[in-house]
């Protein structure tokens, strides 16, 4: 488990955020991203809105346990209700941290 962790911090160091990552980060100085200190939100867009190829980058760059450990802190109010439950199935997710609002977002905030 030690000898995994390090890999992934290895392949996150050698690592560069694609630009075409961009326009998924409108809010954020693109620049200023860190794949290790940002790495919830690089995951969390990228499972969102990313095509085939990024999200290939991200999986060869944080590995699916990486993926897998967001997936079950934060994916359920991170991503959206269809992007969450297609990620955790196809990862074989079976425990998440539950939102703590009854309400989905999409209900509260339906153009989200």
């Amino acid at each position: 488990m030690k000898e995994m962790r390090e890999l992934t911090r290895v392949r996150v160091k050698r690592a560069r955020i694609p630009k075409r990552l961009g326009p998924y980060f409108q809010e954020y100085d693109f620049r200023q991203l860190n794949l290790e200190q940002s790495a919830n939100l690089i995951i969390q867009r990228t499972l969102e809105f990313g095509t085939w190829k990024e999200l290939s980058w991200l999986f060869r760059v944080y590995g699916k346990a990486r993926i897998k450990k967001f997936l079950r802190e934060l994916g359920e109010r991170g991503l959206s209700r269809a992007a969450f439950n297609y990620w955790r199935k196809l990862l074989d997710v079976k425990q998440w941290k539950k939102s703590p609002f009854a309400i989905a977002r999409e209900e509260v905030w339906p153009y989200s």
